[in-house]
């Protein structure tokens, strides 16, 4: 279906609407946007003894098994409560790892996919991890808990691609931060 541009459209046009996302378009450019949530949060974390913190999980967009890191949806439990994005990532961070992080510090946001979709990720750094259970997810997801030494990240992610799965782009800015400032662990 092709949308004649129109550059004096306030708001954009929903072109179809499911029970998560919704396409939309605007000034011509068609996009998808979240209707369940109003942020996404990504957790950068190590143990001390300098352990990533990764996660593992099948994706069905892809059809393959992803690495990422712990990550989550902002409101997505009740989108009318207002959490915060902080609150989000100390939830999902227990929730995906089983870790608590007794300090949570914004690193950086951005988009996604700027051409794609609205999404704005939030990277935390979680500062004093404890180990509090296995995690694994909740009843919907069936995640698998990695603890990587940071000398050898590098090696073991090139081992996961080679046995098929995908690594997740923003684990090497993740990385990036946590090699940064290692120091700090």
């Amino acid at each position: 279906m092709t949308v004649p541009i129109d550059h004096q459209q306030k708001k954009p046009i929903v072109l179809k609407e499911g029970k998560f996302i919704r396409l939309l378009t605007r000034f011509g450019w068609e996009y998808v946007e979240r209707n369940n949530c109003s942020g996404i949060v990504i957790i950068l974390a190590m143990t001390d003894e300098k352990k990533v913190i990764l996660t593992e999980q099948y994706r069905i967009p892809v059809g393959r098994k992803v690495i990422e890191f712990p990550a989550g949806l902002v409101n997505d439990l009740n989108f009318k409560r207002q959490e915060s994005l902080k609150t989000a990532a100390q939830r999902e961070f227990l929730e995906e790892t089983g870790y608590w992080a007794k300090k949570m510090i914004k690193m950086i946001d951005g988009p996604v996919s700027g051409g794609f979709t609205s999404d704005i990720v939030t990277l935390f750094k979680a500062e004093g991890i404890i180990r509090k259970h296995k995690g694994g997810g909740d009843h919907t997801e069936l995640i698998t808990v990695h603890e990587i030494p940071l000398e050898k990240v590098d090696a073991w992610l090139i081992k996961k691609r080679k046995k098929g799965c995908l690594v997740d782009p923003k684990i090497y800015t993740g990385l990036y931060f946590l090699k940064k400032y290692n120091e700090k662990y």
